[in-house]
């Protein structure tokens, strides 16, 4: 493999709507990275973001950026100094790369640290056919892990994370936001040991794939009453943990409106916009919110591997498997609020005819 050997990827190559396919160099790596000639790939809101060039990603995403950050693959390289990794090992990855001079990251609490990079949203990314990784980063996956799954391990593990914030062990759970992540974390919350779940949402669509998925309350908040709801299962005092996944500013407000004195809530989801907030109503009931992003490094990895080897089944959040050269077909189905997860296949099959599609606008 040599560094101007050319490889397909999708990239933002100008500031506007859109994705473009391209042919990049394969990148060289470092004596401490690995390359990983990638095999699956997961769209994730985040690229949603960069493919709408909406305000965050004009101000974070520099241009041309190969972007993608949830990937499985194999080792097809390694650094001279990397001893713990194998050519033909099957990997995913923690898609930050952190420094290590922070007191966070010296403090081995490395998901805190301040000088994070994001892959594909700060340096290149894994929407190609190989990508560069820092040894430090990569994740082995078990054979009970396959790739497909092991490309969609990123957004488990913000699922994971929210769900291991608070013990949830016989505890009600109200979980606002079906997205994937939101599904999942019914999924996981269901598996750990929660006793009522809830989720709400406005898309039917998103609610009816988490009731199929696991025995979860869905409720359409915008024609449901969440009350009434709660009252025929029998929650009279409120819920005990909230999961937070939407960014909704009205679906925080029902979440603090719903849970009881006391109550716990776990906040993933990025609002769009600032919001207000009844700061009163969040004092008076001694509410205790923990922000969440991305996953803890490497614990929240040791989990969720250990919960899909021990019987957590996410797989069905996977609404559609395209070709790579077919990414439009996946983000227009997003757009239209008709997917959950998105798998893009990046063997040969995959990416044949990408090169001669026409940039996508």
């Amino acid at each position: 493999m040599t560094s101007n050997t050319a490889m397909l990827a999708l990239a933002k190559t100008e500031p506007r709507e859109g994705l473009w396919q391209t042919e990049v160099p394969v990148p060289q790596i470092g004596p401490d990275q690995v390359l990983v000639k990638v095999s699956k790939t997961g769209i994730c809101g985040t690229d949603v973001h960069i493919w709408n060039w909406d305000e965050w990603a004009q101000r974070t995403v520099p241009i041309p950026m190969v972007v993608g950050h949830e990937y499985a693959g194999t080792i097809v390289d390694v650094g001279r100094s990397v001893d713990n990794l194998e050519l033909g090992q099957r990997v995913s990855g923690e898609g930050h790369i952190v420094g290590h001079t922070s007191r966070a990251a010296r403090a081995g609490r490395f998901h805190l640290d301040p000088e994070t990079r994001g892959i594909g949203v700060n340096i290149p990314g894994a929407f190609a056919q190989y990508l560069a990784l820092p040894a430090f980063n990569v994740i082995p996956l078990p054979d009970e892990v396959d790739d497909e799954i092991g490309a969609i391990l990123d957004p488990l593990g913000n699922a994971v994370h929210t769900a291991l914030s608070f013990d949830i062990v016989g505890e009600d759970v109200l979980i606002t936001g079906a997205g994937p992540i939101g599904i999942m974390a019914t999924i996981v919350a269901r598996h750990i040991g929660a006793r009522h779940i809830v989720i709400t949402d406005v898309n039917q669509r998103r609610l009816d794939l988490a009731a199929q998925l696991c025995d979860v309350v869905p409720v359409n908040s915008a024609t449901q009453d969440l009350r009434s709801e709660m009252a025929r299962i029998g929650l009279r005092e409120g819920f005990d943990v909230g999961f937070e996944m939407s960014g909704s500013a009205e679906a925080f407000r029902q979440m603090v409106d719903t849970l009881i004195t006391g109550g716990r809530i776990a906040f993933l989801g990025l609002p769009s916009k600032p919001m207000l907030v009844d700061w009163s109503a969040i004092v008076l009931k001694s509410l205790v919110i923990k922000g969440v992003y991305g996953r803890e490094m490497f614990e929240t990895w040791y989990k969720m591997l250990a919960m899909l080897q021990s019987g957590l089944d996410v797989r069905g959040v996977i609404t559609h498997r395209l070709p790579a050269a077919e990414f439009r077909k996946g983000f227009e189905a997003i757009k239209r609020g008709e997917a959950s997860k998105i798998v893009l296949d990046w063997s040969d099959e995959g990416t044949r005819g990408f090169a001669t599609e026409e940039a996508v606008q």
